[in-house]
């Protein structure tokens, strides 16, 4: 039982960590692109991947609340 806590714990910072690092690169990103002058295909690029981080860090959520409610 305490292993299952730990490993939510830790799954938990990791999400946490992911959504937090996804939108600081994503906004830094963003700010590049408009000094720089890059084109929205560019720029749509980077809005991908930051999806991708918040689709990864929803599954991790997703697996820690599924493993809680059957307890």
């Amino acid at each position: 039982m305490g292993q299952d806590r730990d490993k939510d714990r830790r799954e938990g910072r990791l999400a946490a960590l992911v959504i937090a690092g996804a939108t600081v690169l994503w906004l830094a990103l963003q700010a590049l692109g408009k000094q720089l002058g890059w084109s929205a295909q560019t720029a749509l690029i980077g809005d991908l991947a930051a999806v991708a981080a918040y689709i990864f860090a929803l599954a991790l959520v997703w697996r820690i609340w599924r493993r809680g409610s059957g307890k």
